[in-house]
């Protein structure tokens, strides 16, 4: 064995004691998440908007993808979009996708087959411009299915996303600036969204079907022990009230056939 692989392998074996303590593994004692943490995932999964969505149609400066994705998992958004031409501003959106533990974030080449794709679903699509036949903001249903796209740092939205379009949207402005920092305007406009669909009480029932639920349960619970099972081809086990499973012979003969692929590998 190498010392790289040995630092991987000791590196598995850390994570997987931390789930697996040894007498655990022996007596197939439940495998445990503090009820706390299990809890609070549950409820961030139950009021999660499948209907609600953003684009960053070219937002490019790390600190605005970072805070555009930090409101939309504050609105309760499990998976927006990020389009860009430019192969210097995908990694940038790339990175900003893989520091993203909650919200899921696809990244695109164009806007195009991203529109196609809303409007099947029968979202609204809403670009946030300024140009003569764009509307207050606070003036659209978002308790409709919608997707919100913002543009480009300093030229907006480009072409492409204003002719995939419903409607345009603007937030008034009473000062001496033209318009807001581009993660401030789609805070803003989130944020309306989720004001009107919490009094919709939108956030109070589950929007994921039962079996997606419990899979994204599992994952956001134990997302590196997922990974085994997923690579295994092996059925996530069943989780109780408390977040915790019993480790029967399904979940160890995935953990041992792991730990056997490694010393195949030495």
């Amino acid at each position: 064995m190498t010392q790289g692989h040995q630092i991987e392998h000791y590196a598995k074996k850390s994570f997987l004691v931390l789930y697996l303590q040894a007498d655990n593994v022996k007596n197939r004692r439940p495998i445990v998440i503090s009820p706390e943490r299990f809890h609070k995932i549950r409820r961030l999964l139950e009021q999660r908007q499948v209907d609600l969505t953003l684009v960053m149609d070219n937002v490019n400066k790390p600190h605005n993808l970072a805070a555009i994705i930090r409101s939309c998992d504050s609105v309760g958004i499990h998976r927006m979009h990020a389009v860009s031409q430019r192969s210097s501003i995908r990694t940038r959106q790339r990175t900003a996708a893989g520091a993203s533990k909650w919200v899921k974030v696809e990244l695109e080449e164009s806007i195009v087959p991203i529109g196609k794709k809303l409007k099947e679903t029968g979202m609204q699509i809403l670009v946030a411009t300024c140009r003569p036949d764009a509307v207050d903001f606070r003036s659209i249903d978002y308790t409709l299915p919608t997707a919100i796209v913002v543009g480009e740092e300093l030229k907006g939205p480009s072409e492409e996303a204003l002719q995939t379009a419903d409607r345009c949207i603007y937030i008034p402005m009473a000062g001496m600036v033209e318009s807001l920092n581009v993660s401030v305007a789609a805070a803003v406009v989130l944020f309306e969204a989720q004001r009107q669909r919490t009094l919709a009480g939108m956030y109070g029932s589950r929007q994921f079907p039962d079996g997606e639920f419990e899979r994204l349960l599992f994952e956001y619970a134990y997302p590196r022990l997922s990974e085994i099972y997923r690579s295994k081809g092996s059925p996530y086990p069943v989780l109780d009230g408390q977040g915790t499973f019993e480790h029967g012979a399904n979940a160890m003969g995935c953990i041992e056939d792991d730990d056997d692929t490694e010393h195949a590998e030495d």
